[in-house]
């Protein structure tokens, strides 16, 4: 299972760009991945290749919505030595060690 951290930012569109994240998370939640959103971008869990199918679906969501440039910024998380590789599971390592 992997964890990818993705930031989806259209250039040029003035300061306030909450309009076209929640059009690029509309994409992500009818994908049915779970994920949470944070203040920087959003973190997202699952297959791979079916997060990296929807992150191209919420690349493209400020272009549809009038955006000329889009930058995307992806960090992946793919660890396949363990079942459970999840956003509550990397959370409670860390807590576990406070």
């Amino acid at each position: 299972m992997a964890v990818v951290e993705v930031s989806i930012t259209p250039l040029g569109a003035g300061i306030g760009v909450s309009r076209f994240v929640a059009g690029a998370l509309r994409r992500l939640k009818e994908s049915g991945l779970h994920y949470q959103l944070t203040p920087m971008g959003t973190v997202i869990e699952g297959d791979l290749d079916e997060i990296l199918r929807v992150v191209r679906l919420m690349h493209e969501s400020p272009f549809n919505e009038g955006a000329q440039r889009v930058s995307t910024q992806i960090k992946i998380d793919d660890r396949r030595d363990v079942e459970t590789h999840t956003l509550a599971s990397k959370v409670r390592s860390v807590e576990e060690k406070l």
